[in-house]
């Protein structure tokens, strides 16, 4: 059977499954809205010399998630500041599943020193708080790193364990199958083995676990934006909420401009952990009973 006859019956059965397809649909929304933010908002209404309204004017027709301290749309804001937090999550799940496979895979094929260190490494990071570990990590880069940059970095590299100790166990589970031993006898060198066996064996699990991934990621970007330590120039859900904090949104009930950003926040999140909960029932049946 193809490795294409093998995708279709999953990706059939996750849209079967009414959670990962609800959550899929939210996601895709979030994604053409960033894509097409420029189209959907003028990045002009961003500046603040240009604003097109009165500070603090409610929702209304003109705005309808009203405006904030300078006299922005909230709902200008929203939309570009989607394009940063998204492109942010995902980067930094790219660098987080990058280093959780090639460490799990390496830890869990080598049971010697190599092996030995890379699994105590991983668990160092587990016991770790994640979040604090993050912030003193940003606080710290060199600033001729670009925020934004900084940010995707310090989130991906305090993200990965998890991932990795996944994997690490599913690699173990995969040593003791008759083909590897088959190919070991065979001549089949370490990358051989786990390139051509134990990697296409991990990546399901791997899939599985980057929608969850990206959730933490989000978080972790509106966290360190609301403190103070994203990129000050472009706009983002947490930069948003950073703002309508700093300057009494709650106190001027202007709960407009903390609503929008917060719920899109807690949408996405919520969408990629049901996508990737319907891909852990799909992938693992046993969930199922």
């Amino acid at each position: 059977m193809t490795i294409t006859a093998l995708r279709v019956p999953t990706w059939r059965r996750f849209l079967r499954d009414r959670e990962g397809r609800s959550g899929l649909i939210v996601l895709v929304l979030f994604a053409l809205v960033a894509i097409f933010a420029d189209l959907l908002a003028d990045p002009v209404g961003l500046e603040i010399t240009k604003a097109p309204g009165r500070p603090l004017q409610p929702p209304s027709w003109a705005f309808p998630l009203g405006t904030d301290n300078a006299g922005r749309s909230v709902l200008t804001m929203v939309v570009h500041g989607s394009q940063i937090t998204l492109l942010v999550g995902l980067a930094a799940t790219v660098i987080s599943m990058v280093l959780g496979t090639l460490v799990g895979i390496t830890s869990g094929h080598f049971s010697g020193l190599l092996g030995g260190t890379l699994n105590r490494l991983t668990e160092w990071f587990l016991v770790i708080p994640y979040l604090p570990l993050a912030i003193v990590l940003a606080t710290v880069f060199p600033p001729a790193v670009p925020k934004l940059v900084a940010v995707v970095i310090v989130i991906g590299v305090t993200s990965w364990s998890g991932t990795a100790r996944l994997v690490r166990a599913q690699t173990m589970a995969i040593e003791a199958r008759p083909y590897l031993e088959r190919a070991r006898a065979l001549g089949g060198g370490h990358w051989h083995q786990m390139t051509r066996h134990v990697l296409p064996n991990v990546m399901p699990l791997v899939l599985a676990n980057t929608t969850l991934t990206v959730s933490v990621a989000i978080i972790a970007e509106t966290t360190l934006s609301f403190l103070g330590l994203g990129d000050p120039l472009r706009v983002s859900w947490g930069r948003i909420l950073e703002q309508a904090y700093d300057l009494g949104a709650i106190d001027l009930d202007a709960w407009w401009w903390v609503l929008a950003p917060g719920l899109s926040v807690v949408l996405v999140v919520r969408a990629f952990n049901m996508c990737g909960r319907a891909l852990e029932r799909i992938l693992d049946p046993r969930l199922e009973m």
